[in-house]
């Protein structure tokens, strides 16, 4: 990613925690805020289901601080908090699956640890700058396309349920205590350092693991479309929506790259791998109950306010990912 000049004003010498800093997007963000001159302390349980790996920050050795720790934990937190300038709020379950088969757990996550964080922050640090990364999921099956952030909110999944009530809280808090909070509404982000073991973060995850080892892509109805980000463009988003004075309160969607059907997708993974197949297959029954469809993004909202819009096309997104996993791939199964 080329950063803008401002962010580097913005963030040199500044103190930035980052909850779920050793994840796919969390350590993407950690890379580009030690580039720009910030001292960044991460957060991180390392629970084996939710896709932090240290081999994510590789490189960065003692440029960064690194805190084995969970959001969940409340008597922690005020140490972390006190004296930051900035918080990225990228912990949480990602798995709709696992929150259908253990709710429990992602309401822990997702909304009690939220709200516990925010109230951490408005007892021990008032003033910090936070952005909280939220997802597509709370709109559930969209009545039109492409989804605006005046969409209604219709979760299908406890996962989508207790992210809108984390997101909800952020706001709460901008609003009525003054923490200035922005929402990120994400819809598909790849890239390098994503994670590849298993669909619990995204199926493109899994699908390029399944190029790279020689089987044929498994793709459940193929139809479906979708839109994508690739995770340079959502790490400026991040950093935008933490600088920018017009971001404070708000909520914005990210995505609009891409716009094809999950069997496009597959056949142009396999294209730009230069290897591989794919085959369509029924959805699982389990799956299809909280599928949502076709989806894509309204990303104008973000490009008027802030300025930002996705630059890199969905071959190039795929084209980088899978050349970084050539090389990488025994370091994330």
């Amino acid at each position: 990613m080329q950063p803008r000049p401002s962010f580097a004003k913005a963030f040199r010498g500044k103190r930035v925690l980052i909850t779920g800093g050793l994840g796919f997007i969390g350590s993407n963000l950690t890379r580009a805020l030690v580039a720009l001159g910030a001292k960044v302390t991460i957060l991180d349980s390392l629970i084996p289901e939710y896709g932090g790996n240290r081999r994510n920050l590789r490189g960065l050795g003692r440029q960064v601080a690194i805190n084995l720790a969970d959001v969940r934990d409340r008597h922690s937190l005020p140490e972390f908090l006190r004296g930051q300038h900035f918080l990225f709020n990228l912990a949480g379950q990602t798995s709709h699956m696992d929150s259908m088969t253990d709710p429990e757990t992602d309401l822990e996550i997702n909304c009690r640890a939220q709200l516990t964080l925010l109230e951490a922050c408005r007892r021990h640090n008032p003033k910090l700058r936070v952005v909280f990364a939220s997802t597509r999921q709370i709109y559930g099956r969209p009545d039109y396309l492409p989804v605006d952030e005046k969409h209604p909110l219709r979760p299908v999944d406890v996962n989508g349920i207790n992210k809108l009530a984390g997101e909800e809280y952020h706001l709460l808090y901008s609003e009525v205590h003054g923490i200035q909070s922005t929402v990120l509404r994400l819809t598909n982000t790849i890239g390098p350092r994503m994670r590849v073991k298993d669909a619990r973060q995204t199926f493109v995850g899994i699908w390029i693991r399944q190029i790279l080892e020689g089987r044929p892509v498994e793709v459940w109805g193929g139809d479906q479309r979708r839109d994508f980000t690739y995770v340079d463009d959502a790490v400026e988003a991040f950093l935008l929506a933490a600088t920018h004075p017009r971001a404070v309160g708000g909520v914005f969607n990210l995505g609009g790259v891409g716009r094809l059907s999950l069997r496009e997708l597959a056949r142009t993974l396999v294209a730009v791998a230069g290897h591989g197949s794919y085959r369509v297959k029924p959805f699982p029954a389990d799956r299809k109950k909280i599928d949502i469809g076709d989806y894509y993004s309204d990303c104008r909202l973000i490009g008027r306010k802030l300025g930002w819009k996705p630059r890199t096309g969905i071959r190039e997104a795929l084209a980088q990912t899978v050349a970084y996993y050539r090389s990488e791939l025994p370091h994330y199964l």
